[in-house]
């Protein structure tokens, strides 16, 4: 016979009513595992999906709260409604409901005595014991559903063994599955035994609250019997307390009628509200959701309704059910109507026993109602948008209940595509830094061989006499100059563009000055010093001038010094106003000889290059120009002590590059 055919076993309706609830109201996690712990079918259905194959090859999960972890929140509520939806097949007589009561108390009460003793006897997983204490006697449970008499007795008869098996099948090791085999040895045959063996053993006895199970506290573990009776008293009131709190009369007869009812109606709402949610198209953006999903709220509370969805600052009617939809654009942080307190409060807002504004009598007219109801849906900390519904005045408990639940599962919906795309966005940043890491490394490689080219082409220039070689010479350092500036526009990092004409300066020198590192600064005797200010450094001008500039001015400077050695230094500071304007400023210093006099009067025009000897040739020529075309303003500071180019950049902000 296979001792554990299936794991849908019967609960307490009232139990899973509970549990319902809990989830419904978006209670902690702590809470629910409190009541769901409390009941033995739930907790097999929770730690047999936890320890399954399905979640990974490691099982071993011995309480709720790990598996509560392992599962996640989301999946542990949908396990919960899943089990409701089971429960209400079950139909046992009157008789089994009356058993299936005192089963709970029993294995409850196991539970919390075994908890109990783990920590008098310092056993290390007190949480393990309580789990075990509620599936000792799971034999019972499956019996009590099992309509054959003779299969039933079976179950009765191999408890002990089940239980073994059960957890056996988790992967819960030995020393568990020995605790459920000897659970009814004789105190005799257990004062050497493992400690778990004698917690489980020893809860069983206790919490049949008889002489036998006292006096067996001392054999096995030196308790005495004070202590004993006052544990016991204790859980017998924690039992009393969870079961008046769930409504499960523990002293008088007991039928399941009532909360069996109750949670019928609940399922019943619950599974509506998801059907009504699949019949919508869960595609593309919220604002396309939840135009959607307005028909499905009609169609399952029959009231008229308006969906409108945040874009900014404003909440713009997208869809309804009442008729034509006109252009309705209201400021969501206005007061006064239902909508916009809805909104701000994120709490539902009806208009009974309330005096309409303008805004609710505009609505009012629209859904053809004597009152409204607003109905805020949150994803988060983010309101995306408000259903208002057009109500009598006396909407049905039910019929509030439903938009309750379907806006709770459409929240959880939008939540769960946002969280899929912030995966996706983080992978694919992922997949582009490795990219640019890569591409960093080749550019690297790439750099040192045309530097070491542009090194042998200086001393080779110095050892010609002939002059129409070293123009020829010139050219192919200005070649390899040119390919050493497409590589270092190839490694462009900034995350992202602020707009079409606008950059983050800062963002561009750091994510140029490892690169120039590589390139320029090689050598040991040249050195890079990047000096950022803490301020927001945004300029009026593309990404690609800005970086075409700084790739030009630092090579300029380095190589300026290739010979003596010396530092760069690249300086921001923001804001800066000067003649009635406000910029960004950059500042590029090195510590070289200076520009020669001879080439000062003609510093940004095109000329022949001197490269290695002065900051003269097309790279200032093309700098001066891209600064005029921002409206820029560029200086120049030279003397023996080095060379300092100072720009005035125009500066923008954030709100200055959004788009209307």
């Amino acid at each position: 016979m296979n001792t554990v055919p299936d794991l849908q076993l019967p609960s307490l309706p009232e139990v899973t009513l509970r549990a319902l609830e809990a989830c419904h109201r978006d209670d902690n996690y702590r809470a629910i595992s409190e009541i769901v712990a409390s009941d033995t079918a739930l907790v097999v259905r929770i730690l047999a999906l936890a320890n399954s194959a399905l979640y990974g090859p490691t099982p071993g999960i011995r309480s709720i709260d790990q598996a509560l972890m392992r599962l996640g929140t989301r999946r542990f509520k949908t396990l919960i409604l899943t089990v409701a939806l089971r429960q209400v097949l079950f139909d046992l007589g009157g008789g089994a409901w009356q058993q299936l009561r005192d089963f709970w108390r029993h294995a409850l009460t196991t539970a919390l005595t075994a908890r109990a003793l783990a920590t008098l006897t310092r056993y290390p997983e007190a949480d393990e014991a309580f789990m075990l204490g509620m599936l000792h006697n799971i034999g019972e449970l499956i019996a009590i559903k099992t309509p054959d008499m003779e299969a039933r007795q079976e179950f009765m008869n191999r408890q002990s063994e089940i239980a073994a098996e059960l957890v056996t099948s988790w992967g819960l090791g030995s020393m568990a599955a020995d605790a459920m085999r000897y659970q009814q040895a004789l105190p005799s045959e257990l004062r050497d035994a493992g400690h778990l063996v004698k917690v489980i053993s020893l809860s069983t006895r206790l919490a049949l609250s008889d002489s036998a199970g006292i006096a067996a506290a001392g054999t096995m573990f030196g308790l005495s019997e004070d202590l004993v009776r006052e544990v016991n008293r204790r859980i017998n009131l924690d039992v009393s307390q969870m079961a008046e709190s769930m409504g499960i009369p523990l002293i008088n007869s007991y039928s399941a009628e009532p909360a069996s009812k109750k949670l019928r109606q609940t399922v019943l709402r619950q599974a509506i509200a998801q059907q009504a949610l699949g019949f919508a198209d869960l595609a593309g953006t919220s604002g396309a959701i939840l135009a959607e999903t307005v028909s499905s709220l009609t169609l399952i509370t029959g009231l008229p309704a308006l969906c409108f969805g945040l874009d900014d600052d404003s909440l713009v009617l997208l869809s309804g059910t009442a008729g034509d939809n006109p252009r309705l654009v209201i400021n969501a942080q206005a007061g006064g109507s239902a909508l916009s307190e809805a909104f701000a409060s994120r709490t539902q807002v009806s208009l009974s026993g309330r005096t309409p504004n303008v805004l609710d009598n505009q609505l009012l007219s629209l859904l053809r109602t004597p009152s409204l109801t607003a109905v805020p849906v949150i994803t988060g900390n983010r309101c995306p948008g408000v259903f208002v519904l057009g109500t009598d005045g006396k909407t049905p408990d039910t019929s509030a209940e439903l938009v309750n639940l379907f806006v709770q599962k459409l929240s959880a919906t939008l939540q769960d595509k946002s969280a899929s795309l912030e995966i996706s966005t983080e992978e694919a940043d992922l997949n582009r830094q490795i990219a640019l890491e890569k591409l960093h490394r080749q550019v690297h490689e790439i750099s040192n061989p045309l530097t070491i080219i542009r090194q042998y082409i200086h001393q080779l220039k110095s050892r010609l006499s002939d002059q129409e070689m070293q123009g020829e010479l010139d050219v192919v350092r200005d070649e390899i100059d040119r390919a050493g500036n497409l590589l270092l526009q190839l490694t462009h990092t900034t995350t992202r563009d602020i707009g079409d004409g606008a950059a983050d300066l800062n963002a561009e020198i750091s994510s140029l000055a490892r690169v120039l590192e590589d390139s320029l600064f090689s050598d040991g005797n040249l050195h890079l010093n990047v000096l950022l200010c803490n301020t927001q450094t945004l300029v009026n001008a593309g990404p690609p001038a800005i970086r075409q500039i700084l790739i030009n001015l630092v090579r300029n400077a380095a190589e300026s010094m290739c010979e003596t050695g010396g530092t760069v230094t690249i300086k921001t500071s923001a804001p800066v106003w000067q003649g009635h304007s406000n910029w960004v400023e950059m500042v590029v210093t090195d510590t070289g000889a200076g520009i020669p006099e001879s080439l000062r009067k003609a510093l940004f025009t095109p000329g022949k290059t001197t490269k290695g000897e002065g900051h003269s040739g097309l790279g200032l020529s093309i700098v001066k120009q891209l600064v005029d075309d921002m409206e820029g303003i560029i200086a120049c500071h030279t003397g023996q002590e080095g060379t300092t180019f100072r720009l005035l950049l125009p500066a923008t902000s954030h709100e200055d590059t959004k788009t209307d």
